[in-house]
């Protein structure tokens, strides 16, 4: 008994200043990497950086101050962070292979959060789906449809396709099609399709409205449309056009053809 607790003491003595130290080292690590970053959100709150994105890069600076103290910390123990590295470096691998799409998508989430090809509220188009941004998470970019459906798209696969985004220029042409019969007279006809153009107070006075002949098909003249719109008054201006110009052709006694039937009867 007399000889282990004689150990005991030896160990105490050799080990209390490396845990003492070790202990130190910790409480004022953490207490520094608080304050670091807290200071590195200040700075990115004043380079005007997205809420997303600066929550996104406090969180993996904080990870990654941590690890290294974590590692500082051991290494004071007398632990040997060369066969330490290996074992984490050999769980990583194990780890990487296991994940390897989520890893693409947290890749994807970064590469979305750095260059922005769209923010919160923008209407977008991509991986077949149309709509507008809800929330731009690590892994996953949540968009909501005009049907008020949710989906849920994975960032790897978001940001190595084609994405339209309808918001960031700020305007958008309303592309739409009308056929008059051959009868009417096309002058009038582009009159008649310009007044409902200019009397809509949300089509935008520029880009000026157009309106062109864009084919003489099988059974009628058709005109191109096309009005020029705020984002968020697309579809106003959309149906509201499409109905407009069928009332004033109207009244106007302008025809709009429509396909019929033709009999064909053999003779003889």
């Amino acid at each position: 008994m007399e000889q282990y607790i004689e150990k005991l003491k030896e160990l105490t003595i050799d080990y209390a200043p490396k845990v003492l130290t070790a202990l130190a080292i910790l409480i004022v690590g953490l207490l520094a990497i608080r304050f670091i970053v807290r200071a590195s959100k200040k700075v990115m709150q004043k380079q005007g950086l997205d809420v997303t994105l600066q929550k996104f890069l406090g969180d993996l600076f904080s990870w990654s101050l941590k690890a290294l103290l974590f590692v500082t910390v051991i290494s004071k123990l007398g632990v040997a962070t060369t066969s330490f590295a290996a074992i984490i470096g050999a769980a990583g691998l194990a780890v990487g292979l296991a994940l390897q799409g989520s890893l693409s998508n947290f890749a994807g989430g970064a590469l979305i959060m750095v260059f922005k090809p769209f923010k919160i509220g923008d209407l977008i188009e991509a991986q077949g789906v149309t709509g507008v941004v809800k929330e731009i998470q690590i892994f996953t970019t949540h968009v909501n449809t005009p049907g008020n459906k949710l989906a849920i798209i994975p960032n790897g696969a978001l940001s190595n396709g084609n994405i339209i985004n309808y918001t960031a220029e700020g305007k958008l042409r309303v592309d739409l099609t009308f056929g008059v019969s051959y009868d009417a007279d096309i002058k009038q006809t582009k009159e008649v399709l310009m007044e409902v153009l200019t009397s809509n107070p949300k089509v935008l006075k520029e880009p000026a409205p157009t309106v062109n002949v864009s084919e003489l098909a099988d059974s009628s003249v058709n005109f191109a449309v096309r009005p020029w719109a705020n984002t968020t008054d697309y579809w106003d201006v959309y149906f509201k056009t499409t109905e407009n110009i069928k009332l004033a052709l109207d009244k106007a006694g302008i025809e709009i053809p429509y396909p019929h039937s033709v009999e064909i009867q053999k003779q003889g």
